[in-house]
């Protein structure tokens, strides 16, 4: 399922379409690939944020212009993934202005009398942005599915209506779909929620809700897997990404959206007007200097 010897991080953590999906036999702090301390993932960070922050603009500057093309990655995680983690070292590193960032938490009484997949299209990026899914609707056949909040026929339906879902935002809609799910072991779990009640500075992260969700561990890892195997496809693949360790979790996030920017090679649109004119133009406007 992993390719632990390439060099690309869309392969080394891809799931394979139509596989079986074990959680249990991948590694949460394996590093398949990359670096294997974190002072030189720090370093390779920068190298990679420099060459986003350009595909980037380039593929906003082409939302601009008219282009279609958006990229969506969607993050999904046990609590104290690190999907917040993400957004601040991985999404920071490109302008806010060509982001577009969206949190799911427990449905609201308005949007719970719509269809589960409504408040979803509400986020999809604009064309020319990168949008970024903090949970998302994988989380009706997670949550709905673990606590028994509908019933097995109706969260077992929505796999094909996700599956549908995303084909539409490929084809019709020009998005680009990187669906991350951060694994991380139980013990990491707990040391980190151990650490947020132990830091004053981060227990309001803590909820003692998590502790609850912890005793249905099984039951998650359960229901991730068979998300990741039934709506796995060739147009919007799952990435199993090892997240004991920050640093590697989101090297590995970069490097996989750099990855996917560098497949759709945005480029800088053209003018639509004459430079040299334009050039003309502003030097007959042009005042001297402030003196000094």
């Amino acid at each position: 399922m992993v390719t632990a010897g390439s060099q690309r991080a869309d392969r080394a953590f891809r799931v394979t379409p139509g596989s079986a999906v074990d959680l249990d036999t991948i590694d949460p702090g394996a590093r398949p690939i990359g670096p294997d301390r974190k002072a030189d993932a720090a370093a390779d960070l920068k190298r990679i944020g420099a060459e986003l922050d350009t595909l980037q603009e380039a593929l906003f500057a082409q939302g601009v212009h008219g282009g279609e093309r958006r990229v969506l990655l969607v993050l999904q995680g046990m609590d104290t993934s690190g999907k917040g983690g993400v957004i601040r070292h991985v999404a920071g590193l490109v302008n806010p202005q060509g982001l577009h960032i969206a949190s799911f938490k427990k449905p609201t009484p308005a949007e719970l009398r719509h269809h589960f997949l409504w408040r979803i299209k509400r986020q999809v990026p604009a064309p020319g942005r990168i949008g970024v899914f903090d949970r998302s609707h994988y989380e009706d056949v997670l949550v709905a599915r673990v606590n028994k909040l509908v019933e097995p026929a109706e969260w077992r339906e929505r796999y094909a209506q996700i599956n549908a879902f995303e084909a539409d935002m490929v084809q019709r809609h020009a998005v680009t779909i990187v669906k991350c799910f951060l694994h991380i072991s139980t013990h990491e779990q707990y040391e980190r929620l151990l650490a947020r009640l132990d830091d004053p500075a981060k227990r309001w992260k803590y909820n003692p809700d998590d502790v609850d969700v912890r005793g249905k561990w099984n039951d998650y890892q359960c229901a991730y897997a068979e998300a990741i195997e039934r709506c796995g496809t060739e147009a919007a693949p799952w990435y199993v990404i090892p997240s004991d360790r920050k640093w590697y979790r989101n090297w590995a996030i970069a490097a996989l959206l750099l990855a996917t920017l560098r497949d759709l090679d945005p480029q800088f649109p053209r003018p639509d007007f004459d430079v040299a004119a334009e050039r003309a133009r502003l030097e007959a406007c042009r005042v001297p200097p402030p003196p000094g």
